[in-house]
């Protein structure tokens, strides 16, 4: 695809990787000077133009990484660009920031267009140090890490070596002891690996601690609420939202749990139980190749309408946009990636042909819409949404495919299907209050021991946990959250899960009512990027940004309504 410049500042074919390359630009940058607001316009429109081709470069070296994490080229080239292009960057664009903050013409940009921009800038100004230059690069080192232990983990099984994803298809075989063998595989093969995940999280905490002293903060959650540009809600709120879960979610999920114990005709619900159908039928395929999920997702974009299709067919047959098979050496998850000067997504994932699969393909490319729908801003800033709408654009698409899933299904299979996922957002919530719980303690007790910090997760698995048995595999409760990448690559993005599920189950009611004006409302929302705060990007779309006990109560009756509806 053709580079899509909105200036001529920089060549199309420079090569980003390197500082070298860049910092001539940069410099021309901080030696520009402002005599009006429209020369400031001019400077965010190179200086954007230059970002995105930085952007992109690095989103090329990690997308290759994490492709293939046994590919030394690929991995040494990631961790050149966050050793020597990162640290420069985060430096010179604290010095471009201030540069536009405190410009007497400032006051002259137009509020509705830059409004966001430069509240964040505002912000990122007033945080920055130089000396957290080092700590958040080899804080993005040791997430690197992170990455290259858990994409090494791999299992024997039925005679063949299995990733880690590959091997959640045998949690659904309807033979109890397949469905043990295999958990107690996986999560063995994990406990190997457990001191020296600890061992690296014990690094990121010291690390993240210092970094926010170094800014004047008490502790690193009030650094990152500021970081992560949170201004619409507090610590406080999350604490809340925690508590409406535990409220509202948590008895339907007792309820779920009980009414799985009954169905499989067991006295207690072991961890290997709780992916099996009760009903005892045959696990859900719903595709076989990651050339067949395209084919048949693509064909569920299209009938869905408003061009979501079209969208979804750019990124299939446009070359290097999507990488989905499970495969030793892929580091686990999967992510929807942004390159900023061709202006295009691209969708990595584990595809091991499960339901999950499914959910994640139409969840990434929800992501992929948002990038296509506000891409036609010139300002890369705007075109990377507060991470609690991004995953309404993701989360709303997994809701919204219900009524398409007979591409993937039989009638029959298409309502347990659906019952699974609700059954998956009612259990999800809790997990995210538990994700999101456990790092508000570790970081306001930053000087905790390892076992103070195990203690703290398995009293959140009690109060969190929904009923399953975990006698004898205490080890295994213990480091149940090392699966969990939030923690160690993006500290405190969980949340937003949480609070996109509730605005994505308000755009399924209002798909329900009128799929059409649901879908235009949905895209409207999404083509404004992170040009507005928070509540307008909701209100936009006909949602409320509200997490409030009322908000999850009402929401949670709906979900529990329509669970009722598609019971075995």
């Amino acid at each position: 695809m053709t580079t899509m410049m909105i200036t001529d500042f920089i060549p199309a074919d420079i090569d980003a990787t390197t500082w070298d390359n860049l910092q001539p630009y940069y410099q021309l940058l901080l030696d520009r000077e402002f005599s009006c607001s429209d020369c400031i316009e001019q400077f965010l429109l190179d200086r954007s133009e230059l970002d995105a081709a930085v952007a992109e470069a690095g989103s090329d070296l990690y997308i290759a990484m994490t492709c293939n994490t046994e590919d030394e080229d690929a991995k040494n080239g990631f961790l050149s660009f966050i050793e020597n292009v990162e640290p420069e960057l985060k430096k010179v664009g604290f010095e471009l920031n201030k540069k536009v903050v405190r410009s007497e013409f400032v006051a002259g940009l137009n509020p509705v267009r830059y409004g966001v921009m430069l509240r964040n800038w505002f912000a990122d100004v007033e945080i920055y140090r130089d000396e957290n230059v080092p700590l958040q690069t080899e804080d993005t080192k040791l997430g690197q890490e992170y990455s290259e232990v858990c994409g090494a983990m791999m299992v024997n099984f039925d005679d063949e070596e299995k990733t880690m994803p590959q091997m959640g298809v045998y949690q659904q075989d309807q033979d109890r002891n397949v469905r043990e063998s295999a958990w107690r595989s996986v999560a063995e093969r994990r406990l190997q690996d457990r001191d020296a995940i600890d061992g690296i999280f014990d690094k990121m905490v010291k690390n993240r601690n210092q970094t926010a002293h170094n800014a004047g903060f008490d502790n690193y959650m009030g650094y990152v609420f500021a970081e992560m540009h949170r201004f619409d809600y507090t610590p406080d709120d999350c604490v809340v939202f925690h508590d409406a879960i535990e409220q509202k979610c948590m008895p339907i999920v007792r309820k779920l749990a009980e009414e799985r114990k009954a169905a499989l005709g067991l006295d207690t619900l072991r961890p290997w139980d709780l992916s099996v159908d009760p009903c005892g039928l045959d696990a859900l395929k719903p595709f076989d190749t990651a050339d067949d999920l395209i084919e048949k997702t693509s064909k569920l974009f299209h009938r869905m309408g408003e061009g979501l299709g079209d969208m979804f067919d750019t990124m299939r047959d446009g070359g290097y946009s999507l990488d989905l098979a499970s495969r030793k050496g892929k580091a686990p998850g999967g992510y929807q990636a942004s390159r900023d000067r061709k202006r295009m997504p691209f969708i990595f994932m584990n595809a091991a042909g499960l339901p999950r699969d499914l959910d994640t393909m139409v969840h990434e490319a929800g992501h992929a819409f948002h990038y296509m729908l506000c891409r036609h801003d010139d300002l890369v800033w705007n075109r990377t949404a507060p991470l609690e709408f991004a995953e309404v654009a993701s989360m709303s698409m997994e809701s919204l495919a219900y009524p398409f899933l007979d591409e993937f299904y039989t009638e029959a299979e298409c309502k347990r299907a659906i019952r699974k996922h609700l059954e998956g957002i009612v259990n999800i919530l809790p997990w995210v209050a538990t994700i999101d719980a456990f790092q508000h303690w570790i970081y306001l007790n930053p000087e905790h021991t390892r076992d103070e910090r195990t203690a703290k997760w398995v009293e959140l698995g009690k109060r969190f946990g929904g009923g399953v048995d975990w006698s004898g595999l205490e080890a295994e409760q213990e480091a149940a959250w090392h699966r969990q990448l939030h923690p160690f690559e993006v500290p405190f993005y969980y949340v937003e899960y949480g609070i996109a599920q509730l605005g994505a189950l308000q755009m399924w009611l209002q798909y329900r009512q009128d799929p059409q004006a649901a879908i235009t409302a949905y895209k409207k929302g999404l083509s404004l990027g992170a040009s507005k705060p928070l509540p307008e990007l909701f209100e936009t779309s006909g949602l409320q940004f509200d997490f409030s006990l009322e908000m999850v109560g009402e929401l949670m009756l709906v979900v529990e309504e329509e669970l009722d509806k598609n019971a075995p």
